[in-house]
């Protein structure tokens, strides 16, 4: 859960930056987001998880 939210505030302050160096459009969040929406209730949900907790497994294990 902690890193699924991590994930939504990371992808949520990359989208603010797009909109406001208006590169993304508000058509263009809004079909990103449905489809975010309809992706997490679909069989495709879980093996997204696993690539996200995967990632940041690999990532939690860098020491810099």
């Amino acid at each position: 859960m902690l890193v699924s939210m991590s994930a939504v505030l990371l992808l949520g302050l990359l989208i603010w930056f797009l909109l406001r160096i208006r590169y993304l459009r508000l058509a263009d969040l809004l079909l990103c987001g449905t489809f975010g929406f309809l992706l997490s209730r679909t069989v495709a949900a879980p093996v997204v998880q696993a690539l996200l907790d995967c990632v940041s497994g690999f990532l939690g294990g860098l020491r810099f």
